[in-house]
């Protein structure tokens, strides 16, 4: 581990010369100052003007700004984030909306794909399954002391494209940068790790520079014994840390997530970070309409981890209300590659709550082994159309016509990564249904022009809500995360929505205002944690007070030399 000390006003450390300057969340590069540079070896290792961090920023925008391909402009960022952390953060933080599409989705997938032959430096921890037995040996390597936040992948299930195998290192790097950039989480106590157990990616397999364990991916009784070992040693070592499990296939996302919720303070993303975007955003398009979430009818393509995360929520949402889970599970339509979830199909165990009966099909005509995702829009009409299927144009003109005829404001949310893997464009969606379409999507896309009025369109995007509910977690140290926190992450962030006060608005707060969505959802959850004696630092903070006392921000401290 590094030799630092992270204080109020300034770090200590032993660290000097060289290896300070290699340390990226020491490194001052141009800004050391003169006593620094002095007191730690660093005396003509240096051009001789001092710089403020802001001089540094403006160069680096000006450098990132000479790259005019994505890939380009994620792989400068990255290598900046390599050699000089508090800059990296200072320039991403100054050019959020511009910068955080190339570090995070969409065009992490791009250089997910592209990791073994573009590799350069490592970060975070890989575990590979060979290694099952060194699992403490390899944590003890951690370059930070103090972890309380971990984001592991085993890379099965990355964004819209599938298993990445060691790729999928790239995933959790992203979403530690954007617990930084949206929460102020300080990257000191943050810990990204692989867990390499194959992978069934044939390309990836037979390139000669593929850096991950060469082995078809491991499933069952070695697969849940490598995950327990891991989930043993993190508590061994971090007992207090927040798990946060990401991009995880369908088979494992949510057998991972039930087995260690109440044993481990964890969390899937995929599951309830995208449940929380997603129902925040339905919320707000009905609050804005004047309906009610009982009233809707609801088709989801895409039955996957995020597509039945989704249905849970607005599941548990239903019940808050007064529902029985019977009932609220009624609402729903859920269709996976081989169409409707109907009884009587092989489904997964998460899936089964939301098969269909097959005296519903027969009577439209339909034959229960294969009902199509029109035939579902057809007959259900309905009120809610969302997508995680990562299929391009499943949501075709006449599925979306057909929905408009029964519905004054159709809610449509293609919401699978990258944008090429969107069921739809915006912008067909709403000349379809001649603007009357309230969307969202998962990647970015640019305003539509439609009946002479501009539409944003908002980005159900996980920075909305993941680093709000992360930024909770770590302030009050709660023991887990419950269905009450997240409602209250859903409450607070549809409250920001910008269609609450006009109804052709987006359906959600723009990435720029992310860190004043996490604020408010820090606080709300970490609330709802202290109402339920979740809380493991016991003082007489209020919850607001909780979340200031832990916020970092991208600023150069004054590094002190470290008494032995």
């Amino acid at each position: 581990m590094l030799d630092f000390n992270f204080q109020d006003d300034a770090i200590e450390t032993s660290l000097s010369g060289k290896l300070l300057m290699n340390t990226p969340l020491l490194n001052k590069g141009t800004a050391f100052s003169m006593e620094e540079r002095r007191a730690f070896g660093l005396l003509g290792k240096l051009p001789a003007r001092v710089e403020t961090l802001e001089e540094q920023a403006e160069r680096a925008y000006q450098q990132f700004k000479r790259y005019t391909v994505d890939l380009s402009q994620h792989i400068y960022l990255y290598n900046l984030h390599e050699r000089n952390e508090v800059l990296f953060y200072k320039l991403v933080e100054d050019h959020l909306e511009e910068m955080m599409p190339i570090i995070y989705t969409p065009v992490v997938g791009h250089a997910v794909k592209q990791f073994s032959r573009e590799f350069r430096s490592p970060r975070g921890l890989f575990i590979s399954y060979p290694d099952r037995d060194d699992m403490d040996e390899i944590i003890a390597n951690r370059s930070h002391r103090d972890i309380a936040l971990i984001v592991a992948t085993d890379g099965s299930g990355v964004l819209g494209i599938g298993d990445q195998g060691i790729g999928g290192m790239d995933i959790p790097v992203a979403k530690l940068m954007v617990y930084t950039l949206c929460a102020g989480v300080n990257p000191g106590n943050t810990l990204p790790v692989m867990l390499d157990v194959g992978t069934d990616n044939e390309t990836l397999l037979n390139d000669p520079f593929y850096l991950g364990w060469r082995h078809k991916r491991l499933r069952g009784a070695e697969y849940d014994d490598f995950i327990d070992r891991f989930v043993k040693s993190v508590s061994k070592h971090f007992p207090e840390c927040f798990l946060h499990w990401e991009d995880f296939g369908r088979d494992a996302a949510h057998s991972v997530l039930e087995r260690y919720k109440h044993e481990h303070s964890s969390f899937n993303d995929d599951i309830q970070g995208t449940g929380v975007v997603c129902l925040s955003a339905i919320l707000a398009a009905l609050k804005a309409t004047k309906q009610s979430v009982a009233d809707q009818r609801i088709v989801i393509y895409g039955a996957g981890a995020a597509g039945v995360g989704i249905a849970d929520q607005i599941t548990a949402a239903l019940v808050r209300d007064g529902m029985s889970e019977r009932e609220a599970r009624s609402k729903f339509w859920l269709l996976n590659s081989q169409g409707l979830i109907v009884e009587g199909k092989e489904v997964k165990s998460f899936q089964a709550p939301y098969m269909r009966m097959k005296e519903e099909v027969t009577a439209w005509g339909c034959n229960p082994e294969h009902v199509s995702l029109e035939e579902v829009v057809t007959n259900v009409k309905p009120t809610v159309l969302i997508g995680t299927s990562a299929s391009p144009g499943a949501f075709n003109e006449h599925i979306i016509k057909t929905m408009a005829q029964h519905v004054e404001r159709p809610i449509v949310m293609p919401l699978s990564n990258p944008t090429e893997r969107a069921e739809a464009h915006p912008r067909d969606i709403l000349h379809w249904t001649a603007g009357r379409a309230m969307v969202a999507t998962g990647s970015p896309f640019s305003p539509v022009d439609v009946n002479g009025k501009t539409r944003v369109i908002a980005q159900a995007n996980n920075a909305l809500a993941f680093p709000g509910l992360g930024l909770a977690i770590l302030a009050t140290r709660a023991s887990r995360l419950t269905d009450s926190m997240l409602w209250a992450a859903c409450e607070a962030l549809a409250e920001l929505s910008p269609v609450l006060r006009d109804q052709d608005a987006a359906l959600l707060a723009p990435i720029t205002e992310a860190k004043d969505s996490a604020y408010r959802i820090a606080i709300a959850v970490a609330q709802v944690a202290m109402d339920e004696g979740l809380v493991r630092v016991k003082d007489n903070l209020s919850a607001a007070e909780r979340v200031d006392r832990i916020l970092w921000q991208p600023r150069y401290l004054p590094l002190l030399p470290m008494n032995k």
